[in-house]
């Protein structure tokens, strides 16, 4: 019955799919924004612990720590070795180009730990050159190409950069997660990234830690809290302290929840009113049925059914849209997404109660059916 009223079917499904679309869509786009703000610790994947001022609440909020610090963390039992990190935004100008604020990131000088996690062009351990830095692929590209007779041409290996006025020869391309504010990402070493910084007293930004064998990192983090009086936070609860902050302190989960809200009653209302309409220009033959000998019970699993096949299949549609949508950003690198398990199975609950308030609602009306009503002129 449902199948063969086309307009009513397309419409359930349309309604359907809306929804799934737009749940998806807009929750894949808020994950993979979200994943952006710790995107920078989980490139640097060696580290068990990370080691940082008290008032740190995020990642990109750090307060710098004395030089002398690192040498306390490297004393602590249990740790295998600790390394420095910078990490700040400077500006940054391609020959002939303008100034960009770009996230420059200060590495070991002797064991290359926290450098980019992929090279395109060049090796990591050019970065030991005079003046040399490395660049991501999306920055040299984007806001850091040069315009060579009006046309703009990525930076490449050999080309020149002035950071912070200092000069500088790029002599390695890498790929790197995007960070939150998409800006690019300058790698040096952490002793030239400290001599081109702004002057200041303390520039030590992170202390990168790697347990012994046999530690647990968590155990490591409360031993160099009380040696120290620093804060020592394991990748992961370091990943979770810096999406929390960003869910807590920014309008981002509000405006992405009023957009997957509005999806699900846009959803919610085109399915149920078209469905109950359905049912209500069929009551002549659901109570022709009735007259028949067909049960209640019957008729409402019938119901059931046909508004669980119309939501699976206008929840396919949505989902297979916004998968889609999320490949199309993902390749032109505009917008973060991620499509994650727990996000379908999410969508797909979201979407089954939207059949299941369609199926109510006509549920409601069969209820009050009488079988005489095939008799009525």
């Amino acid at each position: 019955m449902l199948v063969r009223d086309r307009g009513k079917y397309l419409g359930v499904v349309a309604g359907v799919a809306f929804a799934a679309l737009l749940i998806n869509q807009q929750a894949g786009i808020f994950m993979g924004v979200m994943r952006r703000s710790y995107s920078a610790i989980t490139d640097i994947a060696y580290p068990d612990v990370w080691v940082m001022d008290h008032n740190v609440d995020f990642l990109d909020n750090a307060t710098p720590l004395r030089q002398t610090q690192l040498q306390r963390v490297r004393s602590v039992d249990g740790v295998r070795w600790a390394v420095p990190l910078y990490r700040d935004e400077l500006p940054v100008r391609p020959e002939g180009g303008r100034f960009e604020g770009c996230i420059v990131t200060g590495i070991d000088d002797q064991t290359l730990i926290g450098g980019p996690p992929q090279m395109i062009k060049g090796r990591i351990e050019d970065l030991r050159r005079q003046d040399a830095v490395i660049v991501d692929q999306a920055g040299a590209a984007g806001e850091l190409a040069r315009t060579v007779n009006g046309k703009s041409v990525p930076l490449d290996v050999g080309d020149s950069v002035d950071i912070n006025d200092h000069h500088a020869i790029v002599v390695g391309i890498c790929k790197v997660s995007t960070v939150f504010e998409s800006n690019p990402v300058v790698y040096m070493m952490y002793s030239r990234a400290v001599s081109v910084a702004p002057p200041q007293r303390q520039l030590l930004t992170y202390v990168l830690v790697k347990a012994r064998d046999g530690v647990d990192p968590a155990a490591l983090c409360n031993s160099i809290r009380k040696a120290t009086g620093l804060a020592a936070l394991t990748r992961r609860q370091f990943q979770d302290m810096t999406w929390s902050w960003y869910f807590d302190y920014t309008g981002i989960p509000l405006n992405f929840g009023i957009s997957v809200l509005l999806g699900f009653l846009v959803g919610l209302a085109v399915a149920g009113k078209t469905f109950y309409n359905f049912i209500l220009e069929n009551l002549r033959s659901i109570g022709t049925l009735m007259a028949m000998g067909t049960g209640q019970d019957v008729l409402l699993r019938m119901v059931l059914v046909q508004a669980a096949f119309a939501g699976a299949v206008g929840y396919g549609i949505g989902l297979g849209l916004a998968a889609a949508c999320g490949l199309w950003l993902r390749q032109q690198g505009t917008l973060a997404f991620v499509l994650s398990w727990p996000l379908v199975v999410d969508s797909a609950v979201a979407v089954g109660f939207i059949s299941l308030v369609s199926a109510g609602s006509a549920v409601w009306r069969l209820r009050r059916l009488e079988p005489a009503i095939v008799f009525r002129a």
